[in-house]
C-alpha cells in the first residue's frame, strides 16, 4: 500500500511539475502559441544561429486593446468624462460649450461629434496645470473607484492574462519589456508597474509639454495644456528610437495605430517577431476589427496576412481573457 501511495504521489507531483513548467497556461495550442515559443527558443539559445544577446532583447507592447481593454472606450477617455463632471462647478462655462456640455448631459455623442479634437480639448482641460505628482494621485484615485460599465470591475483587472504571461516568460527569458501606447505616459505610469511588472522608466506613450517652475521656493514640474508628443502610428518607431535606443526584435500591437511600429521592427536585421491581437470574442470580451472606431484594425491585419505576421486570434488562442476577479 506504501508503495502504490508512493508511486501516486511521483505521478501527481510529476504532473503539476509539468504543468507548471508551460510559461503559457493560458494559450491553446495552436500557430500562435507555437510561432512565440519558438522564436523565443532561437533567439536565446546561444547555439541557435538566431541568438540575440540579452542586451538586445527588446520588446515593445502596444496597451490598449493589447494588453487590457479598449472598449466600449479607452479607459483614459473615461476617466477625462468622470474629471470633467468632478472639475465642472468651478467651469460654469462648460455648460454650454462643447465637449463639456455633452459630457455633463451624458449625451457623449454629442461631446465627441468633432473626433479627436473634442477628446483632446476635454484631456487638456482636466489633465494640464498641475505637478504630475498631482495628476498621478488623481489617477489612482479614481482607479481604486471606478469599474467597467460592462463587466463591473475595477480596469486594472482587465488586463489579459494570457499576455500577462507573455511579459513573465520574455523577461524570465533575458528580455526588457516596453510599453508603446497612444495613452498618456503619466496615466500608464500609474499602475503599468504592479499591473505589468514594467517600470514607469519602460512606459512610452503620448505626453503634454511641461516647464519648469518654482513654486514657494520648490522646484516643480508643471503640466501645460499642450501636447508635447502623441505617440501613436508614425509616432511610435520615433519614440521607441528617441526613448530606448534599439530597434526591438518584437513587437505587439492590435490596430493600425501600431503598424508602423511592427513595421519597424520588421525591418531589422535578425530573427524578428510581430504580432497583433485580433478580437475575434463577443462573449469573453468584444468582437471588433476593420470598422471599428476604436481599435481599427484594417490596413495592418492585410499586412500582417501579407508577410506572415502572428495574428493572436482571441476566441481560438486564449483558453481565458482576464484573470480571475479580486474585488
Amino acid at each position: 500500500m506504501t508503495s502504490r501511495i508512493l508511486l501516486l504521489f511521483v505521478i501527481l507531483l510529476g504532473g503539476c511539475t509539468a504543468e507548471s513548467d508551460d510559461p503559457l497556461p493560458s494559450w491553446n495550442e495552436g500557430t500562435s502559441r507555437t510561432a512565440i515559443l519558438d522564436f523565443v527558443t532561437r533567439v536565446t539559445d546561444p547555439a541557435s544561429a538566431d541568438f540575440v544577446p540579452a542586451e538586445e532583447r527588446v520588446a515593445v507592447f502596444d496597451n490598449d486593446g493589447t494588453l487590457w481593454t479598449e472598449q466600449p472606450a479607452y479607459f483614459q477617455v473615461l476617466f477625462v468624462i468622470d474629471k470633467v463632471k468632478e472639475m465642472a462647478p468651478a467651469h460654469p462655462e462648460w455648460r454650454v460649450k462643447q465637449p463639456f456640455k455633452g459630457i455633463l448631459e451624458d449625451d457623449l455623442k454629442a461631446a465627441f461629434a468633432e473626433g479627436v479634437p473634442a477628446i483632446l480639448a476635454a484631456a487638456l482641460a482636466t489633465h494640464a496645470g498641475n505637478t504630475p505628482e498631482e495628476f498621478r494621485q488623481d489617477v489612482a484615485a479614481w482607479l481604486a473607484e471606478a469599474r467597467h460599465p460592462r463587466f463591473d470591475r475595477p480596469f486594472t483587472e482587465l488586463v489579459y492574462q494570457p499576455m500577462l504571461e507573455l511579459l513573465d516568460f520574455l523577461r524570465a527569458e533575458g528580455f526588457a519589456t516596453y510599453i508603446v501606447s497612444g495613452g498618456g505616459i503619466e496615466f500608464m505610469r500609474v499602475w503599468a508597474e504592479d499591473v505589468y511588472g514594467i517600470p514607469p522608466e519602460q512606459v512610452i506613450g503620448t505626453s503634454l509639454a511641461t516647464r519648469f517652475e518654482m513654486r514657494d521656493g520648490v522646484p516643480t514640474i508643471v503640466r501645460l495644456p499642450e501636447i508635447g508628443f502623441v505617440d501613436d502610428k508614425e509616432g511610435k518607431p520615433v519614440a521607441i528610437n528617441h526613448h530606448i535606443g534599439r530597434r526591438p526584435i518584437l513587437a505587439f500591437g492590435n490596430s493600425d495605430g501600431d503598424q508602423q511600429m511592427l513595421q519597424w521592427t520588421a525591418a531589422g536585421d535578425g530573427p524578428r517577431f510581430m504580432g497583433l491581437v485580433h478580437h475575434t470574442d463577443a462573449e469573453r470580451e468584444y468582437a471588433y476589427d476593420r470598422t471599428s472606431h476604436i481599435g481599427h484594425l484594417d490596413a495592418a491585419l492585410d499586412e500582417a496576412v501579407e508577410k506572415g505576421w502572428s495574428v493572436v486570434d482571441m476566441k481560438r488562442d486564449w483558453k481565458v481573457v482576464f484573470p480571475p476577479a479580486t474585488q
